[in-house]
């Protein structure tokens, strides 16, 4: 009977070799998820300093060619330069673009020019029919008749039956007078033709004192002409727009006519 050999056990150095392996092998995770954690740590503070940074120190590609300083800015950064120029060199002209700003004083001086101009056409275009008018009227007129003596109370008395004639430019007739025009056609009554201009009329008469003044006499001023009423008065064809009427005297500066 044959007998078998037991089987012989595992060598010793096989199991410690394993174990060996083993305790390599978790080393080695262990080292790789040290490694891991190291890196993933370093990455965060990274980005951490990245977000920190400020970002006037954010340019990237500053450093580039096209941000360096051409050779104008160069130049702005030279240190002042002196310029001789010679003595017979003129200065050319220089002109500059402007405009014109109208004040308000202007723009209202404008405006009144502007109506004074429409007053002054509208007074002459009523002046030319108001003449018109007259024309018409006057022709109807015979001839003043004539009277006496021209002293001064008979012409006042004729004078007085013109109050209330209108005004008109020119006029010499009961259709309209001017201030010459009525002492003309008075004085025309009494057969004394005067011509119609009031410092040609004043001049055809003898200049008295204020004090002997009466009803009839002449009162002559400065473009303007007119029969004493008495007591400081004028009967006379003042302007246009009025009538033959008997007012004061308004000024100091007239004179005494009898003719």
């Amino acid at each position: 009977m044959r007998r078998e050999t037991p089987a012989a056990p595992a060598p010793a150095t096989n199991v410690a070799t394993e174990a060996k392996l083993q305790k390599d092998s978790l080393g080695r995770r262990l080292r790789r998820g040290s490694a891991k954690n190291v890196m993933v740590m370093s990455v965060a503070a990274g980005l951490v300093g990245t977000l920190a940074i400020p970002a006037y120190a954010f340019a990237p590609g500053s450093d580039g060619i096209q941000f360096g300083a051409t050779a104008e800015t160069q130049l702005t950064k030279a240190a002042p330069q002196d310029v001789e120029v010679a003595e017979d060199v003129i200065a050319a002209p220089i002109s500059e673009d402007g405009y014109d700003a109208v004040s308000g004083e202007e723009i209202r001086a404008a405006e009144e020019a502007k109506r004074a101009a429409e007053a002054a056409e509208a007074a002459r275009q009523a002046a030319a029919e108001q003449m018109t008018s007259y024309a018409a009227a006057a022709s109807e007129y015979t001839p003043a008749a004539v009277y006496g003596s021209a002293d001064p109370a008979s012409v006042f008395s004729v004078a007085q039956q013109y109050l209330g004639v209108p005004y008109v430019y020119g006029g010499a007739t009961p259709a309209g007078f001017d201030c010459s025009g009525l002492v003309q056609y008075v004085y025309a009554q009494f057969g004394i033709n005067l011509p119609h201009s009031s410092s040609a009329q004043g001049a055809a008469g003898t200049q008295i004192p204020l004090s002997q003044a009466v009803p009839g006499d002449l009162v002559v001023m400065s473009g303007h002409i007119g029969f004493y009423a008495g007591n400081g008065m004028i009967l006379h064809a003042p302007y246009e727009g009025t009538v033959v009427r008997t007012q004061p005297i308004w000024t100091s500066d007239y004179w005494i006519v009898r003719i």
